[in-house]
């Protein structure tokens, strides 16, 4: 069975925890030991976020050369990188030393038109207090949005039309090896009016991304991993209920938010109607119950409405 995962940015830094190299190599060494098992049985693709990364790098080289800052192409390139060296890493050092593992930087095709250019949407950076969420958007004219009990800043967020490196990832995958690719959602990146590829200051939904890689892959399972151990129908209410299973028409009716659940959602449901196979949303660590159809939220075309948990 060929399984693509996407590991959310929140799933390998948990919300309000201290973004430095040695939180991230922990819940990436935990990952591992799930990514691992599905190894083991399965053809397993790894697709990864980096919104924390991304949007810490961006402060740092602002701090630095203020006038000039790297674009946010440049920096997603740089922390796709780092992401997947330490996902390459951790993962090695638990699966047998004769199978192979490669990261892939790749670059996700938009179009320079897409109306998201005018609505940044896209959450990026660590967490912040209001009044330090007030403060930087004076000082650097960001726009930013609430996250749960914080504020995030947030960016530009175009529709993937096209992975470039599609082909050389199909035929890694058909030798067996591990491929960490679509890091970030892929490097953002568009054709000129010369149909010269170039770099685009945005972040590419990394769900709507791999569920794109999903399908071209045609994969049998795609599972997208976050800090919740479901979708929530008015989640963050007294009313939230956790959603076991779903129709894609019946799950798409609900409201999600925009810059967290929304594109998960999105994504599952693109999938599920491309191919006719299964879509799951879940928590990292239920990774191995989720493909058992034991834990997280299951969109199908075979279910018939929604079930909740109980």
């Amino acid at each position: 069975m060929r399984v693509v995962v996407a590991l959310g940015g929140n799933a390998l830094l948990r919300r309000g925890q201290e973004l430095n190299a040695e939180n991230q190599r922990q819940n990436i060494r935990l990952a591992a030991v799930e990514l691992a098992a599905v190894h083991e049985k399965h053809e397993l693709i790894i697709a990864h976020g980096n919104g924390p990364q991304v949007g810490l790098l961006a402060l740092m080289d602002a701090a630095y050369s203020p006038a000039h800052p790297f674009p946010l192409d440049i920096l997603g390139a740089e922390t796709s990188g780092m992401i997947g060296y330490m996902i390459e890493q951790e993962l090695g050092n638990v699966i047998p030393t004769d199978d192979h593992i490669v990261t892939i930087l790749t670059q996700t095709l938009v179009d320079p038109r897409d109306p998201a250019f005018q609505e940044p949407t896209k959450p990026v950076g660590p967490v912040y207090h209001r009044r330090d969420a007030q403060r930087l958007c004076e000082e650097k004219g960001w726009s930013v949005a609430v996250d749960g009990e914080y504020y995030r800043r947030v960016v530009p967020s175009p529709e993937p039309i096209r992975i470039i490196e599609i082909d050389a990832i199909r035929i890694l995958v058909e030798h067996g090896i591990v491929v960490i690719c679509a890091g970030g959602g892929g490097i953002p990146t568009a054709h000129d009016e010369h149909g010269k590829l170039h770099g685009v200051e945005a972040v590419i939904d990394k769900d709507l991304a791999s569920g794109l890689l999903a399908r071209d892959l045609d994969a049998d399972v795609f599972v997208m991993l976050t800090d919740v151990p479901s979708v929530f129908e008015e989640f963050g209410t007294p009313n939230q209920r956790a959603i076991r299973s779903a129709h894609p028409d019946r799950l798409e009716a609900l409201d999600f938010a925009s810059g967290s659940m929304g594109p998960k959602v999105r994504a599952a449901c693109q999938f599920v109607r491309a191919t006719g196979h299964s879509s799951s949303i879940g928590k990292l660590s239920d990774l191995s119950k989720i493909l058992r159809g034991d834990a997280g939220t299951v969109i199908g075309a075979d279910y018939n409405g929604i079930t909740y948990s109980e």
